[in-house]
C-alpha cells in the first residue's frame, strides 16, 4: 500500500486525476465531470469477500448532475455505463494504491446485471469492489473484481470479473 491512507476525501481524488496521488505515468483517476466518486472510505490489499483486496466509496447524488439532463430529456436516469465506469475506476486506483505501476486501463467486464435506476431523487451510490485475483509479475500487472453500486441501501448494479491492468507503455 506504499504508505498511502485507507480513505480518501474529494480533494485526494482531485490530486489523483491530475496524477499528484501515485506520481507521474501512474494510475490515475480522470476529472469530473466522468470522475464517479467523491470519497473513498474504505481500501485494502487483503480484505474484502476473498481476502485479496477491496475499496468502498460513495457517490453523492443531486438533481444537477450532467448526465440528468442529456439521459434522458423528460425521464432524468443516470447511464448505467457510468456506475460501470466507477467500478473500474476504483478497480485501477487499488492498484495504484498499492504502489503498483503504470497506467490503469479497463479490460473487460464478464457479466454485468442492471436492476435498479439512479434517477435525480436518489441521494447517494455506495460503491463496492472485491478483488478475485490481484497480480503482479514482470509482464502483467492486473486486478480482477467482483463488484455492486448499491442506490440508498439498495444493489441496483452487479458485476463479475471485472478485468484492470496498469501498464508501464
Amino acid at each position: 500500500m506504499a504508505g498511502f491512507p485507507t480513505s480518501f476525501g474529494k480533494e485526494d481524488l482531485l490530486k489523483c486525476a491530475r496524477g499528484e496521488l501515485f506520481g507521474p505515468g501512474n494510475a490515475q483517476l480522470p476529472e469530473p465531470p466522468m470522475l464517479m466518486m467523491d470519497r473513498i472510505t474504505e481500501i485494502s490489499e487483503d480484505g474484502g469477500l476473498h481476502g485479496k483486496g477491496h475499496v468502498v466509496a460513495e457517490f453523492d447524488i443531486t438533481p444537477d448532475l450532467w448526465f440528468f439532463e442529456c439521459h434522458f430529456p423528460g425521464n432524468p436516469i443516470m447511464p448505467g455505463c457510468l456506475g460501470l465506469d466507477g467500478l473500474w475506476q476504483l478497480t485501477g486506483f487499488n492498484l495504484g494504491w498499492r504502489g503498483w505501476q503504470g497506467r490503469g486501463y479497463a479490460l473487460g467486464v464478464g457479466e454485468v446485471k442492471l436492476t435498479g435506476m439512479v434517477r435525480p431523487e436518489r441521494k447517494m451510490l455506495t460503491y463496492k469492489v472485491d478483488f478475485t485475483k490481484a497480480v503482479q509479475t514482470r509482464r502483467l500487472t492486473m486486478g480482477v473484481a467482483d463488484g455492486i453500486v448499491e442506490a440508498d441501501g439498495e444493489v441496483i448494479y452487479q458485476v463479475k470479473d471485472m478485468k484492470v491492468a496498469l501498464s508501464e507503455s
